[in-house]
């Protein structure tokens, strides 16, 4: 069988330092290949160079060649890369946010896409937008005159996936592709992805942390560390029987153990009643406001000590929940504090409760400045909620901040753009160790990280958790993450509650069959995709 992408010999250079070395691989037609390893490894730079999208002539290839569907795409000019773009190969970046419009409306952006094959008029673009939707499992709800900003993380995804697949490519590249997807959402994308594979013939590469993703699609397995591939080899004797210290290094890292116990009768932190939040989305026919009621009376008594899980598919008001607690948006209801209802307070009044309660953002990248060093981001809350510190004090906190998160002191005068994700995500997390909180928000702070950088995390923030007594609100969708973490969970659908109650007990029992619907697609048994 003659293959549709032959790399051979691949090296990867940007200036003078070389990120990729020599490497060697083939997709054949219809195959499933995953290029795994740690972040900075060289796995998405090696799947960029082959639609050549690097920053050339910054990037170079001192060596190697890349063959697909029998052209040679290194030093190609720039008619021939656009004829292959789109058509021949495709792909799906990781984080659709940066990578959608937010001035165009979804509908347009995929339509796009169509009109600019000549595949469809204008006219008919609507009406096979429509059909790319309900392909990628997008509903009715979400409206083609939508802008980006109005969906949720899950609902951006599959728009993007949607503009990939819309010219039906021989080639898939996937980079993260199920990274902001909820578990349900993420199966049902990974049997879409296997479908459309059958129907089209379409090969895939697959970029990923998520070694349950790469169990279920992919064939063979290319495992990289440090711009070299290790080991490649059909999945199942990769994962049963990894020859190379890093392979097994990177498996090991996938099973978390389980949290340590927390105090049962620990005292409340914080004691939520009868939330509710709701969002204006327009007018009925007779000038009446409509209402989305994001969510729906929720109680929750938050205990020292303790993380609590906050889990349900995208949409059902887990991060509203999060920050509606923080009272970073408005909502009905009481949110006690020390004894005081946080509802009641002014924001001046208000103020004296920031410092004790925090949040860690699922996007280090979006929330920390460009413009500031580690030592200024981490510093700033001290500056607002503690402005009698003296310089060198000040100097001292950040600095034992950072230190506390695994960092080191040389890193306080670089740049957020100078860190690998996880590096940021400590960076986010000492941010808000910094003022020494008594709650903390985690939402989605593991969902863009390889397996070894989530074991860190979640080994950090047990540690930090111990040493402060803190509480976390760890909002997630990866179940595996939750279940090392959390000592209760929340199960939300539609902004209610579904069922609560000791992790360990829903874990092991679930009640509801919501939740059994989440767990059966979370812990998805050991399935190997069928070699080709």
């Amino acid at each position: 069988m003659t293959a549709l992408v032959e790399v051979k010999d691949l090296s990867i250079a940007f200036g003078n330092n070389q990120v990729v070395n020599g490497i060697s691989f083939s997709i054949d037609a219809g195959e499933t290949v995953a290029l795994v390893g740690e972040s900075g490894s060289g796995k998405t730079v090696s799947a960029l160079s082959i639609p050549q999208l690097l920053p050339y002539p910054y990037a170079s290839h001192p060596s190697g060649s890349i063959i697909l569907d029998g052209e040679e795409m290194v030093g190609a000019g720039k008619s021939k890369l656009l004829a292959m773009r789109g058509s021949v190969v495709s792909m799906i970046f990781q984080e659709p946010m940066t990578s959608l419009n937010p001035l165009h409306k979804i509908g347009r952006q995929v339509s796009e896409m169509l009109v600019l094959e000549e595949r469809v008029t204008r006219k008919n673009a609507s009406d096979r937008v429509r059909e790319l939707f309900d392909l990628v499992g997008l509903d009715d709800s979400v409206r083609i005159d939508a802008y980006p900003h109005e969906l949720s993380g899950g609902q951006r995804q599959r728009v993007m996936i949607a503009m990939a697949l819309a010219q039906e490519p021989k080639l898939l590249i996937a980079d993260e592709p199920t990274t902001a997807l909820d578990v349900t959402i993420q199966k049902q994308i990974l049997g879409l992805l296997k479908d459309i594979q059958k129907k089209l013939n379409m090969s895939l590469l697959l970029i990923t942390h998520d070694l349950t993703v790469v169990r279920s699609l992919a064939s063979r397995i290319c495992v990289m560390t440090g711009g070299h591939i290790v080991e490649q080899g059909p999945s199942r004797k990769i994962f049963e029987t990894p020859e190379h210290e890093y392979t097994k290094h990177l498996l090991a890292a996938e099973f978390l153990e389980l949290p340590p116990e927390a105090e049962k009768e620990a005292p409340l932190v914080a004691n939520v009643k009868d939330l509710h939040v709701r969002y204006p989305k327009g007018r009925h026919w007779f000038g009446k406001q409509e209402y989305l009621n994001a969510v729906k009376g929720i109680s929750l008594k938050i205990q020292r000590g303790h993380t609590i899980g906050i889990v349900g598919e995208s949409g059902s008001g887990k991060t509203t929940l999060g920050l509606a607690i923080l009272r970073m948006i408005p909502s009905n209801g009481e949110i006690w504090v020390r004894d005081e209802n946080l509802q009641a307070l002014s924001k001046k009044a208000l103020k004296r409760h920031r410092k004790d309660l925090q949040i860690v953002f699922q996007d280090p990248y979006g929330s920390l400045s460009p413009r500031m060093t580690v030592n200024q981001i981490v510093g700033e809350g001290l500056r607002i909620h503690e402005p009698d510190l003296s310089e060198s004090e000040k100097n001292e906190k950040v600095l034992e901040a950072i230190i506390e998160v695994g960092l080191e002191a040389e890193m306080l005068e670089r740049y957020p753009h100078e860190f690998s994700g996880g590096q940021r995500q400590r960076i986010s997390i000492a941010r808000a160790l910094v003022l020494k909180p008594k709650l903390i928000v985690m939402d989605e702070p593991t969902s863009a990280l390889d397996v070894s950088v989530q074991a860190q995390i979640v080994d950090l923030l047990r540690e930090v958790q111990r040493k402060y007594d803190l509480v976390y609100l760890f909002i997630s969708h990866d179940l595996k993450v939750v279940r090392a973490l959390a000592h209760d969970i929340v199960v939300m659908k539609e902004g209610q509650v579904v069922e609560q109650g000791r992790a360990k007990e829903i874990f092991e029992s679930p009640s509801n069959s919501y939740t059994r619907e989440l767990l059966n697609a979370a812990f998805m048994p050991d399935e190997y995709a069928e070699a080709q």
